[in-house]
């Protein structure tokens, strides 16, 4: 495992991880299912948004945004759900990943609730009408969909939310103080055309 000579002290094995973290309780280890239950159906017909995390077959991580209207994830049956492919900016990072590495972990969020759902499977591009057809939005068919073989499905924990304040508006910085894309986005974009 390589690591930056910037980080002098690690962890290794697992072992030295559990000495530090320590074991999930009974609770923790038996909340996993492999299955959409009604419950998790329930979850993701309210949820807008989602993450998606892919790797390639080198390991090379992405982890990347989609959202829309609540219920823009269909579940197809208790084992299979499908995301639609809206049009983005083209780099498709997370389609590329999957035609070497089907391994997925989604991330489901529902504005308000700290708890969020966990899905983990395998995750395939997928371009039948049918499907497609479904989840037209103002007459406009998604371009493909990414079809997700359930594996792991479980609640997770509040406290990032909790910790992190995200759904309190009094704790969230003025807009004047905020970042700006476009200045990021400018000032990338520059650095990447000197580098090429």
């Amino acid at each position: 495992m390589g690591s930056s000579q910037q980080f002098s002290q690690t962890i290794e094995t697992e072992e030295g991880l559990r000495t530090i973290i320590g074991f999930p309780s009974k609770l923790v280890k038996n909340k996993v299912i492999t299955y959409l239950d009604p419950h998790c159906s329930d979850f993701i017909s309210k949820s807008p948004f989602l993450v998606i995390s892919t790797a390639d077959e080198s390991g090379c991580c992405d982890a990347s945004p989609r959202g829309d209207k609540p219920g823009f994830v269909h579940v197809l049956d208790e084992k299979h759900l499908i995301i639609p492919e809206r049009p983005g900016n083209r780099r498709i990072d997370s389609m590329r990943n999957i035609l070497s590495n089907p391994g997925v972990g989604l991330l489901f969020i529902i504005p308000g609730m700290e708890e969020t759902l966990r899905i983990n499977g395998k995750a395939t591009l997928v371009k039948d009408e049918g499907l497609l057809e479904k989840m037209k939005i103002k007459d406009r068919k998604p371009l493909l969909g990414i079809g997700v073989e359930v594996e792991e499905c479980f609640i997770h924990c509040a406290k990032a939310f909790k910790r992190s304040n995200l759904w309190e508006p009094n704790s969230w910085p003025d807009n004047e103080t905020l970042p700006s894309a476009s200045k990021i986005l400018s000032a990338h974009s520059k650095i990447s055309l000197a580098l090429h």
